[in-house]
């Protein structure tokens, strides 16, 4: 299977959250372009609108948000449905816990068993309480109010309870000082800087100082280097030809995987790198060559969790193990990613295992074919789909339509890639 064209992968979904929600809490008006259309992005805006927030619809482009602070913001007729949306849970339960109100958040299956106690005990600590009403997952009642400020050490690196944390502390008018055992994706540092919040990052520590506004921005959102990673490893798993992927955020917290494709021995550069609203932006260019297996050190795994399963299915044709260990938050994201990637990969006929917090892949040329199952689950979707595009389509994905939640048109891109 050869590759070849220029796809534009739709926009970073990090990005889109974060630029409709400090859109809403700005005085003034942002005008928004290249915002990722997808179920995730959808429902953090409809959550804002419930809020009082006038967003128009997400799909246009560019929209226009005008924001008229944070205390304009008020409390919803009824429950707020995040839908299958992590970010929009975690990201609006900071801002909820600093409005004087309640309000409960709602969501589908998947991520009603999702840990939210994570981002409850932060906020509990600044003063907001909490109610669960099955465990810590949603449904989830948040009784918002007056905060105080607050250093917190977090246990797992987490760059939605940092950013949760941070916008608790805007929006209350504390300091926050947050400490992470790792880096993670700083999106929430960046653009709140931009719009002239004294947030300042130092090594693993972020620390707000009270701000009285935050300021309107116009923002032009990157591509999406989640999406682009598959459309690497395609190129990285064919038998030649090159893929171009312009547009694409190159922040360095976010390009962990094309790192390890590189050390796995595809051919992945960065071309015409500018700068862009505080992100690096650049045209990834991709293509094959011989693939080896590597190992994925804890410290790397922030830079590339959401990555892990299409790297994954790389490793299914690469010579040699791939290792990775540190990386048991897979097992709270839309599914159990590290049960889910190894039973699939067993069941095509890859030599896989399952670890605590990670996993072994054992690659091959063996033949291979059956049926995936992706329990909803977006990003196992499409790491099998560029397996089976790889190696000649015998591997059925259950369920093909999970992908709108972050790549509405990822089949189609797909398929124009191989053709």
């Amino acid at each position: 299977m050869k590759v070849h064209g220029r796809i534009r992968v739709p926009g970073d979904k990090s990005i889109s959250h974060r630029a409709l929600i400090f859109s809403a809490l700005a005085n003034g008006s942002s005008r928004l372009s290249g915002l990722l259309a997808s179920a995730d992005v959808q429902r953090t805006a409809s959550v804002l609108r419930a809020l009082g927030v006038s967003i128009p619809e997400v799909g246009r482009d560019p929209i226009v948000v005008t924001g008229d602070g944070p205390l304009s913001l008020h409390a919803p007729a009824g429950p707020l449905d995040a839908g299958n949306s992590g970010t929009t849970t975690r990201l609006m339960s900071g801002v909820l816990a600093a409005r004087p109100f309640a309000s409960t958040i709602v969501g589908d299956g998947s991520l009603s068993k999702r840990p939210m106690q994570r981002v409850a005990a932060p906020l509990t600590a600044m003063g907001a309480r909490f109610a669960f009403a099955h465990g810590d997952g949603l449904p989830m009642t948040i009784h918002g109010g007056a905060l105080q400020g607050l250093t917190w050490r977090c246990e797992a690196a987490s760059a939605q309870v940092k950013g949760a944390i941070v916008l608790a502390g805007f929006v209350a008018g504390v300091p926050v000082e947050v400490h992470e055992p790792a880096p993670t994706r700083d999106h929430t540092e960046r653009m709140m800087r931009g719009r002239g919040v004294d947030i300042r990052s130092e090594g693993n520590v972020v620390t707000l100082n009270p701000s009285a506004t935050m300021h309107a921005l116009d923002v032009d959102v990157p591509g999406d280097p989640s999406s682009a990673a598959f459309f690497a490893a395609l190129a990285a798993l064919a038998s030649g030809g090159e893929i171009a992927l312009p547009g694409v955020c190159a922040n360095p917290g976010r390009t962990g995987a094309f790192r390890v494709l590189g050390r796995m021995g595809a051919r992945v550069l960065w071309q015409d790198m500018v700068d862009a609203g505080g992100e690096p932006i650049a045209t990834l260019v991709a293509a094959p060559h011989t693939l080896c297996g590597t190992t994925i050190e804890p410290h790397e795994v922030a830079a590339l969790i959401d990555e892990l399963p299409v790297l994954a299915c790389v490793a299914a044709r690469a010579a040699g193990e791939t290792r990775v260990t540190g990386a048991a938050e897979l097992r709270v994201k839309e599914s159990d990613r590290i049960t889910l990637v190894v039973n699939n990969l067993r069941a095509i006929g890859v030599d896989a295992e399952e670890l605590p917090d990670g996993f072994v892949v054992r690659g091959s040329d063996r033949p291979l074919s059956g049926r995936v199952h992706t329990e909803g689950d977006h990003r196992i979707a499409m790491a099998f789909g560029v397996l089976s595009a790889a190696t000649g389509g015998a591997i059925e994905v259950d369920d093909p339509a999970c992908v709108d939640v972050s790549y509405p048109s990822f089949w189609t891109d797909l398929a124009n890639a191989c053709a």
